[in-house]
C-alpha cells in the first residue's frame, strides 16, 4: 500500500446551487415515508408466506440489520453531508474504479423504486377500478401502466417545487403514513388469536433457519427498511446536519422497525382461525397456478390489510387503508425521485454522469436529474410488470449499495483519522466489517438469480460510465490499485452463490434452480462470512492514500475545482 502521508488540509466537500432547508423533523420524515411505503402494504403477507409465525422474527432480524448499516451511513453522512451521499463516499475512499460501481447501484436502487411504488399503487388501486391490474398474473393492464406513467409524472412535477416548500408537502404526507399503520396496529390486536402462529400442522417456523433467512430478501424485509440512506441522499440541503442528518436516520429506523415488527404481529393474529388452519397455516395463504382461488384467499393477495379488516368486521379501517394504498406508495415514490435526481448530481459532482445533470434550477432543484428518473424510471417499468417481480433484485441493488458504507466508514478512519466525526458510530473496529459480512450475506440470500442478474446490471453501468468519462477532459482518474478487490468480492459472491443454496427463483417458477446446491447448509454461511472480512481487510489495505483521498474531497470543494488527483 502507498504509503499515507499529511500533505494536504482535511476539508469539507460543498454541493454547489444546493439549499440548505430541511431541518430535524423534515430530515427525519425523508427517511421515513421512504421506509414506510409499499413495504407495509405487502410485507407481512410475503413474510408470512415464506416463513408462517417466524415472519416476526425475520422483521426482528432485518431491523437489527438495518440499524447497523444505518450508524454506518450516520456516521458518513453528518462527515461528508453531500447530496448523493451513497453514490459519492466510496468515489472518495476508494476513488473512481471502485466508486462508479458503487454509485451505479445507488441510482439504480433510488431510480426503480418509484416504478415499484407505483405497481403497489395501481394493484391496490384496482379494487376501486378492476381494469387497471389483473389478479390472475399479478401485472398491470395497458390502462395501469399509462396511468403508472401519469403518476409518476406527477412524482417529478412536485419535485420542481423549492426544497422548503416540497418538505412542508412530504411532511404532511409522511404525518399520514406514520397513523395510519399505528391505527391499524390498535385495531387488529384487538382480534387476537395467537394459534395462527402455529397453525395448520406446519409449526413456527416451516421451512426452519434457511427459509428465515431466505424471507428477507425474497420476501421483501429488507426491501421494506431501504429508504432510511434518504438523509445522505439529501445531505446536502439538511441544515446543521452534523446534528441532525444522524438524528433523523437513527429515529427513522427505530420508528419503522417498531411499526413493521407490530404490523406483522397484528396481521398474523388479525387472520380468521378458519381461513389460516383450512389452508394448511400461513404459507397456504396463496392462490394455486392454476384453478380457481378462494375468494378469501385472493383478496388477501390484492390487499392484504384491507382484506384483512374486512374478513375482521372491520369495513370502516378497511377503506381508509385502502386510501392509505394510494398515499403510502405516493409519498415514497416521491421522495424517491426526489433522491434519484440528488443521487446523479452526486454522480455528475464525481464526474461519473455528464455535468449536466450537476444544474440546478433558482430553486436549488437538479432539474435534468429529475427529468432523467423519469425517463429512466419508465424503462423500469416494462421488463418488470409487478411489485413482487422487482422486489429482488432491487433488494440485491440496495445490499450492493449499502455495503460501500461499511468500507468508507472503515477507510476513512485509517485516511482521516482527525477529520471531524459529529457523529462517531461505536465499536466501528468491529461494527464496520460486521456490516459488510451482514450486507455480503443478505446479497447471498438473495440467490443466484438475482446475483447474476445485478452482474449484467453493473457491467452495463460500467459501459455507460466509462463512455460519460471517456468524454469528460476532467474526469477523475481510474485507481485501479484500491480496487482490486472489486472483482474478486463481485465474482467471488457469484461463485459461491452459484454453488450455494439460495437460487434467488420463487416457487411458482417453472424453471429449473440455477445454484448447485453444493455447498451445505451453514458451511456456506461461514464461507460467505469468511470470504468478507478476508475482502475487508484487504480493502482497507488499497484503500487510497490519505493525500490522494483528500484530493478528490478538495476537487469537491465548491465552484473552483482544484486539478485531477495524482495517479498511483
Amino acid at each position: 500500500m502507498a504509503t499515507e502521508a499529511s500533505g494536504v488540509t482535511v476539508t469539507t466537500p460543498t454541493d454547489v446551487g444546493l439549499k440548505r432547508e430541511l431541518g430535524l423533523i423534515g430530515a427525519t420524515w425523508a427517511s421515513e415515508t421512504s421506509i414506510i411505503g409499499s413495504g407495509w402494504l405487502f410485507g407481512a403477507l410475503f413474510a408470512a408466506q415464506a416463513v408462517g409465525g417466524a415472519a416476526i422474527l425475520a422483521w426482528l432480524i432485518a431491523g437489527v440489520v438495518v440499524i447497523v448499516l444505518a450508524l454506518c451511513h450516520a456516521e458518513l453522512g453528518a462527515m461528508y453531508p453531500v447530496s448523493g451521499g451513497t453514490a459519492r463516499f466510496p468515489h472518495f475512499a476508494f476513488g473512481s474504479v471502485a466508486g462508479i460501481g458503487f454509485g451505479f447501484f445507488s441510482y439504480v436502487q433510488a431510480v426503480t423504486i418509484a416504478p415499484i411504488e407505483c405497481f403497489a399503487f395501481m394493484q391496490y388501486a384496482s379494487y376501486y377500478w378492476p381494469s387497471i391490474y389483473n389478479s390472475d398474473t399479478k401485472n398491470v393492464t395497458g390502462t395501469g401502466f399509462i396511468l403508472t406513467i401519469i403518476l409518476m409524472a406527477v412524482f417529478v412535477a412536485v419535485n420542481f417545487l423549492a426544497m422548503r416548500i416540497f418538505a412542508r408537502v412530504n411532511n404532511t404526507i409522511t404525518w399520514w403514513k406514520v397513523a395510519v399503520p399505528i391505527l391499524a396496529i390498535i385495531v387488529l390486536l384487538t382480534h387476537w388469536h395467537s394459534g395462527n402462529f402455529t397453525a395448520g400442522g406446519t409449526g413456527f417456523m416451516p421451512g426452519g433457519i434457511k427459509a428465515l433467512f431466505g424471507a428477507l430478501p425474497a420476501a421483501g424485509i429488507i426491501f421494506a427498511y431501504s429508504g432510511f440512506e434518504q438523509c445522505d441522499q439529501l445531505a446536502g440541503e439538511i441544515k446543521n446536519p452534523g446534528r441532525n442528518l444522524p438524528l433523523a436516520i437513527v429515529i427513522s429506523v427505530l420508528i419503522g422497525t417498531v411499526i413493521y415488527c407490530l404490523l406483522q404481529v397484528a396481521f398474523i393474529v388479525a387472520l380468521p382461525p378458519a381461513l389460516v388452519a383450512g389452508h394448511g397455516g400461513l404459507i397456504g395463504l396463496t392462490c394455486p397456478s392454476t384453478g380457481t382461488c378462494n375468494p378469501s384467499i385472493a383478496s388477501l393477495n390484492a390487499g392484504p390489510f384491507a382484506a384483512v379488516a374486512v374478513l375482521g368486521g372491520v369495513a370502516w379501517l378497511a377503506h381508509i387503508l385502502r386510501i392509505d394504498a394510494f398515499v403510502s406508495p405516493s409519498g415514497t415514490g416521491l421522495i424517491y425521485t426526489t433522491g434519484t435526481s440528488r443521487v446523479s448530481y452526486g454522480l455528475a459532482r464525481n464526474r461519473y454522469f455528464p455535468q449536466i445533470f450537476g444544474r440546478v434550477s433558482s430553486n436549488g432543484i437538479p432539474w435534468v436529474g429529475l427529468i432523467a428518473a423519469f425517463i429512466i424510471g419508465l424503462f423500469f417499468l416494462l421488463p418488470f410488470p409487478s411489485w413482487h417481480s422487482l422486489v429482488g433484485l432491487i433488494t440485491g441493488a440496495s445490499v450492493l449499495m449499502y455495503a460501500g458504507a461499511p468500507l468508507s466508514v472503515g477507510a476513512f478512519r485509517g485516511q482521516v483519522p482527525d477529520a471531524d466525526r459529529p457523529y462517531r458510530m461505536p465499536i466501528a473496529w468491529f461494527l464496520a466489517p460486521a456490516a459488510f459480512v451482514v450486507a455480503d450475506l443478505l446479497i447471498y440470500w438473495s440467490g443466484f438469480e438475482v446475483i447474476w442478474k445485478l452482474g449484467v446490471v453493473l457491467v452495463i453501468g460500467y459501459v455507460l460510465i466509462g463512455i460519460f468519462m471517456a468524454m469528460d477532459k476532467q474526469r477523475p482518474p481510474l485507481d485501479w490499485k484500491s480496487a482490486v478487490w472489486l472483482p474478486v468480492w463481485l465474482i467471488g459472491l457469484g461463485i459461491i452463490s452459484w454453488q450455494g443454496q439460495y437460487s434467488g427463483q420463487s416457487s411458482t417458477t417453472p424453471l429449473p434452480p440455477t445454484n448447485t446446491g453444493h455447498i451445505g447448509f451453514w458451511w456456506d454461511m461461514l464461507i460467505v462470512a469468511v470470504f468478507s472480512v478476508v475482502i475487508y481487510l484487504w480493502a482497507m489495505r488499497t484503500k487510497l492514500p490519505r493525500d490522494e483521498m483528500l484530493l478528490l474531497v478538495n476537487k469537491q470543494g465548491g465552484e473552483e475545482e482544484l486539478p485531477p488527483a495524482p495517479h498511483h
